[in-house]
């Protein structure tokens, strides 16, 4: 897989219009959620954007300590359901955390996973904190890897 690191003023229109298509593909329509998924935060983000030839498989976005939560974090992690198993989940987000920890200076990390992916997320190194919460009609919680 081919892994892109952008700023939003680098994102080309095409490559804007596929991560908008990809999250609304598994935010919106996949987990049946009706929600606000350009939430005004794009521009502040740094956008890691996973390809298999010209088509967009996979795509996290990561914030600086301070715009979502107090530590920097990761969020929107997607991988298309044709490409789930084949370990792009993880491709992605151990490419996503070296770009946290490299432009964040070893920042703890933080995320609200999706319940039901905590398991993946503990094989990433994060730690569960805090209570399970509802987002959006989907169970969450509090994540987070700690700098060393």
């Amino acid at each position: 897989m081919e892994i892109k690191v952008k700023t939003f003023q680098e994102l080309s229109r095409e490559e804007l219009y596929g991560i908008l298509q990809l999250r609304s593909e598994i935010f919106v329509v996949e987990q049946n959620c009706v929600y606000q998924d350009m939430d005004g935060k794009d521009d502040s983000a740094i956008h890691v954007l996973g390809y298999l030839g010209p088509e967009l498989v996979s795509y996290t976005r990561i914030f600086g300590p301070g715009v979502y939560f107090s530590e920097a974090s990761i969020g929107r992690v997607s991988v298309r359901i044709p490409y789930r198993g084949k370990k792009l989940g993880e491709e992605i987000m151990k490419k996503t955390i070296e770009v946290v920890q490299s432009r964040f200076n070893g920042q703890n990390i933080a995320l609200s996973a999706q319940l039901y992916l905590k398991e993946f997320y503990d094989g990433m190194g994060f730690v569960a904190e805090g209570d399970i919460y509802d987002e959006d009609g989907i169970a969450h919680i509090r994540m987070v890897m700690h700098s060393t």
